[in-house]
């Protein structure tokens, strides 16, 4: 987006605080929780640092973005505005009212995708033609797709002028609680493109992990495990096509594996949820899922939902996930699935309210990822095999084995 705003003339950045995101949700949790919002906090900061090194600024606004972006477009007496593409029904709602709202203007909105690894106009099919079946498109994606290569950086921009660049809000102003850090958290998440290209670094090249990502991605202790790079590209702080050139030179220069390959393989399943999201719209958010399934039945007992919620199960593996996850912001992919399989299938719960609390919760929460993931593990999604059901007990001697994950938050 900033390269085709910048290739156009002068730019002013700006990003808005869509107050609907910092809303109470149904279940009575700040739609964007504590961690996620001091996430995207400092990545913000470090944007508008990176933006003055090279000459420019971030404007910031809170509010209605439609609203906030057609009036400074008008006092800019703007030709255009450019933003990323996105897929899900509240963010096209946003899109729609804009370019809506700005054509008797005679205000182009440019919408651009940069979401994913695969660019969409890229596919080998058309959208309502994407496989229900992840094997299915990741095999016809590699073999008739290929992977656009990252954009040169932006090096030069002008001043930011005839704007008041206005104030970053704080946690009170979102009406946002602060937590401490919990020293048991395996990494310290720090937002913004400085702090995900130095973790990127450090996975790949200083500590050397990547070489054994497929052996260790499964556990559950630490920073190490896994690459942890989900946050960054929640927000865009890292792309996932930076990612994959990365891989693609370490692949070069140090070696070419299986665990090589599984960090691109994870980067389309990704993508995956991307395009399952664009294919099936607002199926993805409902009870019945993509399949729309309504022979499922789910209980909406709030109690019980809010003793998974506050890792108050007694089942000590999924309790231990919950507590990491209230603590920290973060839970490993196998605390996930678990944690979510108990959820919709030992309690029968409405899984949409296990989405929402993730929503809530999580500092690397995307959308697509985060639903389409739920979809799947409720069994109204994607996958292949009907009715799986974790067996958590078999999962915690399997990936916790002396039990020190269960220790180290249930004590």
């Amino acid at each position: 987006g900033l390269v085709k705003a910048a290739e156009a003339g002068k730019v002013t950045p700006v990003y808005i605080f869509d107050t609907t995101n910092f809303k109470k949700n149904h279940i009575g949790l700040n739609r964007t929780g504590y961690f996620r919002a001091k996430f995207l906090l400092e990545s913000l900061a470090d944007l508008k640092q990176n933006l003055q090194k090279i000459g420019s600024d971030l404007v910031i606004r809170v509010g209605d973005p439609v609203e906030i972006l057609y009036k400074m477009a008008m006092d800019l007496n703007a030709s255009a505005i450019y933003a990323s593409k996105e897929v899900t029904q509240e963010e096209t709602d946003v899109e729609a009212n804009l370019s809506k709202k700005l054509k008797p203007a005679n205000i182009d909105l440019e919408l651009i995708w940069i979401a994913t690894l695969y660019h969409a106009r890229d596919l080998p099919f058309q959208i309502n033609f994407l496989p229900d079946i992840f094997t299915e498109f990741r095999k016809k994606l590699e073999r008739s797709a290929k992977i656009r290569r990252t954009f040169k950086t932006v090096e030069k921009l002008p001043a930011v002028s005839g704007i008041d660049l206005g104030e970053m809000p704080n946690y009170a102003d979102l009406r946002i609680e602060e937590q401490v850090f919990d020293s048991r958290s395996v990494l310290d998440f720090e937002g913004g493109e400085t702090a995900g290209l130095k973790r990127l670094n450090e996975y790949l090249w200083q500590k050397d992990l990547l070489k054994n990502y497929k052996e260790t991605r499964n556990g559950l202790i630490g920073g190490d495990y896994s690459s942890k790079f989900s946050a960054w590209l929640s927000l865009g702080c890292l792309s996932p096509r930076k990612i994959y050139e990365e891989v693609k030179r370490y692949e070069a220069e140090v070696t070419a594996n299986d665990s090589t390959y599984w960090l691109i393989f994870e980067l389309i399943w990704r993508d995956y949820f991307h395009f399952v999201a664009l294919k099936y719209g607002t199926r993805l958010f409902k009870a019945s899922g993509i399949r729309m399934d309504i022979t499922k039945k789910w209980k909406r007992d709030y109690n019980l939902f809010r003793l998974w919620a506050n890792g108050e199960t007694g089942v000590d593996f999924v309790d231990a996930n919950m507590k990491e996850l209230n603590a920290t912001g973060f839970m490993s992919n196998r605390g996930r699935q678990n944690v979510a399989s108990y959820l919709a299938k030992n309690l029968g719960i409405d899984w949409t309210w296990g989405a929402v609390y993730f929503e809530s919760k999580l500092i690397d929460y995307d959308v697509c990822s985060n639903w389409g993931n739920w979809n799947y593990i409720a069994g109204v999604g994607n996958d292949p095999r009907e009715d799986r059901m974790f067996n958590i007990e078999r999962q915690a001697s399997m990936y916790d084995p002396k039990g020190e994950y269960v220790k180290l938050w249930i004590g």
